[in-house]
């Protein structure tokens, strides 16, 4: 890591069902807020945000086991790979490390994350943050909507990447930084934010043992719950933000999920990514501090 790692101290370590868990935080005063990472990120997704966060809330970032510098147990053991487990892994992190309710607020598959620990467990949340949630739109139940070459080739390609050595062989290539900074290319809108720091927080924890099983795990995952049949459910407030020039997660089909009555805004980010807290910080920053001290106010 380069400059950003001097606003931080050492991590954290939490033990949850017996593996540690990987944990930053920051700030003395204020609510707690608890921000989560997306698929195959960390709590350095955050680094941007943590620090404006802190100045009035305090602050949790967790890595989510499988990802970061959690454990990464193989699948199908005492851990299955699945939102429904990280979804009870950020509540007892909410009781057991946080110590009472929190806002919560997810990026893309962290947001689904956020949404079930919510539901779930709603003694946790007194609200929730979305930025660019995952439609996961090749889940089973949505698969048939989309484009035929889609529709049946992420099928095929998961039944490949089953096959121990080919999927082996596919992450190897999928996490060199030339392949990621290829990727992330496609995801920031503003190609000055994929610098050497960003591509390093998401290929270092690649080369952990257990890394390649559960990026496996994931990849062949194509069920479980869906944003909207979450949010009608949830039981606190809600504000969505989106970066309108998201390539995988389009805004159109994003600004559906504000038809629901939890949600109480819905925020375009004109010309951002799919990641806003990390390549739009100075627009999305504000928007969380204002948000959530206001929804603080009236508790």
């Amino acid at each position: 890591m380069t400059t950003s790692t001097n606003t931080f101290t050492a991590t954290k370590t939490w033990i949850w069902q017996g593996f540690p868990t990987c944990y930053q935080t920051q700030g003395t005063n204020g609510p707690a807020v608890v921000l989560v990472h997306g698929f195959g990120a960390s709590w350095w997704h955050w680094r941007k945000n943590i620090p404006v966060l802190a100045e009035n809330f305090r602050v949790y970032a967790i890595d989510l086991i499988g990802f970061g510098g959690s454990a990464k147990p193989e699948p199908g053991g005492k851990i299955n790979y699945t939102l429904e487990t990280w979804g009870e892994q950020l509540a007892d992190f909410c009781r057991e490390v946080v110590g009472e309710p929190a806002f919560l607020v997810g990026n893309s598959i962290g947001c689904i994350v956020v949404l079930q620990a919510a539901v779930s467990n709603p003694e946790i949340a007194l609200g929730v943050a979305l930025l660019n949630c995952s439609l996961r739109l090749l889940h089973d139940r949505k698969r048939e909507t989309l484009p035929w070459s889609r529709r049946f080739g992420a099928p095929i390609l998961q039944k490949i990447l089953s096959i121990k050595p080919v999927g082996k062989f596919f992450f190897n290539q999928v996490a060199k930084p030339k392949t990621v900074r290829k990727i992330l290319l496609q995801a920031y809108a503003n190609a000055e934010i994929v610098t050497d720091e960003l591509v390093d927080i998401l290929t270092a924890p690649a080369k952990d043992p257990g890394a390649v099983a559960v990026f496996l795990a994931f990849t062949s995952y194509s069920t479980g719950p869906l944003a909207e049949e979450l949010l009608p459910v949830l039981p606190c407030p809600a504000i969505i933000l989106w970066g309108t020039a998201d390539p995988w997660e389009p805004v159109d089909l994003g600004r559906e999920l504000a038809n629901y009555p939890q949600v109480e805004k819905f925020i375009p980010l004109e010309g951002v990514g799919h990641c806003p807290q990390d390549e739009a910080p100075e627009l999305v920053n504000p928007i969380l501090l204002d948000w959530i001290g206001e929804r603080s106010q009236l508790l």
